[in-house]
């Protein structure tokens, strides 16, 4: 049993399983650093087939971990399905907590949760996916004095994730799949400070998620509350004031990054505005209904107010078909398995 002398931390979405893979079979024999992993796939999914396709390609020994496994130098660790992965006092922690931008396994608590109690043996990984998890997270590894590696995005099958990475933390290495092994085992060579210099509210931000639930005032020194809900509990949001990256977390654990609360309130507008389109339909249903058994100026009323409503139809059929604020709302292979 050897401690690692860093941890890699990977996260990957949509194109993963293809990208670990060929990142797997690079890594050497020798590694001094533990891999640990989280790839978005279905809540149901057995996670055990995918570290066996691992283990294909790595001499590493690769596994699923459990909650409190120790963390071991050559080994590779995928998060469990619906479970996220977290570290502390070199061990794991495989929890239940709140979704992280929608999603559990979330690379930005894995890479949080890492950067709190590892700092500068950190080294941190987003390959090909959708949407924006690994950003927040990357820049939390940066803020402890850890490294940020991103995949080339003009090689990525699925180019969000690394490109939101680029857009919003300053990354050290952009590279291509084919050379990020050499560059990995020789940043472990390294030796590094651990975690002397890790920011206090990184550490905070760690511990309430190891808890799953924090207080209102633990979020409070965090950041401050803001005018918006959360999208998964209705609870207040709270707008962190630390870093560049602007996020968002409630005090029960769900944590948004700007443009993953902005896409998920777009799909709650979009869902609202359906159901309000169903209800001026069945009002209009009802006044046709009541003006066919009126007489007189009573069903005149009654046809115009018809009219009226069947207007205010046509103009919300529209708008919704063209899409809500000028852009369709697409799902995305990742939403699709949620």
């Amino acid at each position: 049993m050897k401690n690692p002398s860093h941890l890699i931390v990977v996260g990957a979405s949509a194109g993963g399983m293809p990208a670990l893979c060929r990142l797997a079979e690079q890594l050497p024999t020798a590694l001094s650093a533990a891999v640990l992993i989280v790839q978005h796939f279905a809540p149901d999914s057995s996670g055990w087939h995918l570290v066996e396709r691992l283990a294909r390609h790595t001499s590493l020994t690769c596994l699923l971990p459990s909650d409190g496994d120790r963390i071991e130098a050559g080994c590779v660790y995928l998060a469990p399905p619906d479970r996220h992965l977290l570290v502390k006092d070199g061990h794991m922690l495989v929890t239940k907590g709140p979704r992280e931008n929608h999603y559990r396994p979330a690379a930005d608590a894995l890479f949080r949760s890492a950067a709190a109690h590892y700092g500068t043996a950190v080294i941190g990984v987003v390959l090909t996916g959708m949407l924006h998890d690994g950003t927040a997270g990357l820049e939390l590894i940066k803020r402890a004095g850890g490294l940020a590696v991103v995949q080339d995005p003009q090689e990525a099958e699925y180019p969000s994730m690394p490109e939101s990475a680029l857009s919003n933390v300053p990354i050290d290495y952009v590279l291509p799949i084919s050379q990020m092994g050499e560059l990995l085992a020789r940043l472990v060579r390294i030796p590094s400070s651990g975690n002397s210099n890790v920011p206090e509210d990184i550490k905070l931000e760690a511990a309430i998620a190891e808890r799953v639930v924090g207080t209102t005032n633990e979020v409070e020194r965090l950041g401050q509350v803001s005018s918006m809900t959360c999208p998964d509990c209705g609870g207040a949001l709270f707008e962190l004031k630390h870093g560049k990256l602007l996020r968002y977390r409630c005090h029960t654990g769900h944590a948004f990054t700007a443009n993953a609360l902005l896409k998920s309130t777009q799909h709650s507008l979009e869902e609202t505005l359906w159901v309000a389109l169903r209800m001026m339909e069945e009002r209009k249903n009802l006044l046709t209904s009541i003006a066919s058994r009126g007489e007189g100026h009573y069903s005149v009323q009654q046809e115009e107010r018809i009219e009226e409503i069947k207007n205010h139809i046509n103009r919300l059929r529209e708008f919704l078909l063209n899409g809500v604020s000028g852009s369709t709302v697409v799902t995305t292979p990742e939403e699709e398995q949620q």
